[in-house]
């Protein structure tokens, strides 16, 4: 889908609190819309200000704090699968291997965004004197095709323990098969000399801990990532893709930001494809544009809405939005932009 990254909006302190952030924000929705951007998102400095302008939250980030010494997995965990192997490159000598692997890997997921050539240089492989250079491990089935891949930093004197000092700065962590994942882990295991392994943007459906002996030692913490915004309404539910068929009605209260919003529309989803159109039939739900948001993207569930008071629907109607917007993996998105 075509997405609007807002970023690095500011205004100086004497002209704040004047409305000039909304009359921008009402201005550029406008203009995606015009350009057939669909959504938007950005990262907040304050959730606050942009919860005001209709956006949700996007799911969040996992962040993982864990010795080598506790990457120890659960009985049947096989951390060293036979026909798998782990070869290590240093920086972009994998680029084109890690850009196929992640292509395969977010197609069924929603949240992730494609990643330039410009992406990948300046924030997963780029390289900084606080953290040192970057390595990627790949992990290769028996046919020798990439299966996933983690890319890494690593420095010295960064963890007070004089037999385990260095840090380990996880960048990007992907697999394509329940195998590849444990062998990664197994092979950032095997740093001996390392005191920490840091993983800061971790889906919330990642699997480590339930795959440790001891969960709590990966120290995992949930924390806010990005905020999503639906621009588009009809455009938007008709782009999506979707696992269930169904029809439902949706009224969208008062969007003052983007007043096209507002109304009811027809949701029409089959075999996967969706058609989307203005209706005067009684609606099946209301609900705001932020509370479609979180449910356009997986990140929270009707059922849940409605229990919290952010949406009106009887209990047929939560059980067809919850199986039409249900996502087969939770909403992530790992990059900064």
């Amino acid at each position: 889908m075509a997405y609007a990254g807002i970023s690095a909006v500011g205004t100086r302190p004497e002209y704040r609190r004047r409305g000039l952030l909304r009359t921008i924000m009402t201005q550029a929705f406008a203009d995606q819309r015009e350009r057939g951007q669909s959504v938007a998102g950005l990262w907040a400095s304050q959730a606050a200000i942009y919860q005001r302008y209709g956006f949700s939250l996007l799911g969040a980030n996992r962040r993982y704090c864990v010795d080598t010494v506790d990457l120890n997995f659960n009985a049947g965990v096989d951390t060293n699968a036979g026909e798998l192997t782990v070869r290590r490159f240093a920086g972009t000598e994998a680029l084109d291997i890690m850009k196929s692997v992640y292509r395969d890997y977010v197609a069924p997921r929603f949240g992730y965004l494609h990643r330039s050539q410009t992406m990948w240089i300046d924030t997963v492989l780029e390289e900084t004197a606080v953290q040192g250079p970057v390595w990627v491990a790949v992990v290769y089935a028996a046919a020798d095709e990439p299966c996933g891949y983690v890319a890494y930093t690593m420095r010295g004197d960064k963890v007070d323990n004089p037999a385990r000092g260095q840090e380990l700065i996880i960048r990007d962590l992907v697999w394509l098969t329940p195998q590849a994942y444990p062998t990664l882990w197994s092979y950032i295991a095997r740093h001996d000399l390392v005191g920490r392994v840091v993983w800061d943007n971790a889906p919330v459906d990642d699997p480590l801990i339930e795959l440790l002996s001891e969960p709590r030692m990966a120290h995992h913490r949930d924390h806010e990532a990005t905020w999503f915004r639906i621009v588009d309404v009809p455009q938007a539910l008709a782009q999506r893709g979707y696992t269930a068929s169904g029809s439902i009605v949706l009224e969208v209260e008062q969007d003052s930001l983007a007043p096209w919003n507002s109304g009811r529309w027809l949701l029409q989803v089959e075999d996967g494809q969706a058609t989307v159109e203005a209706t005067q039939k009684a609606a099946n739900v209301q609900l705001s544009v932020k509370a479609l948001a979180s449910l356009f993207t997986g990140t929270r569930r009707a059922v849940d809405l409605s229990h919290w008071g952010l949406l009106t629907a009887d209990d047929a109607a939560l059980t067809t939005l919850d199986q039409l917007f249900a996502t087969r993996y939770a909403p992530h998105c790992p990059d900064h932009y």
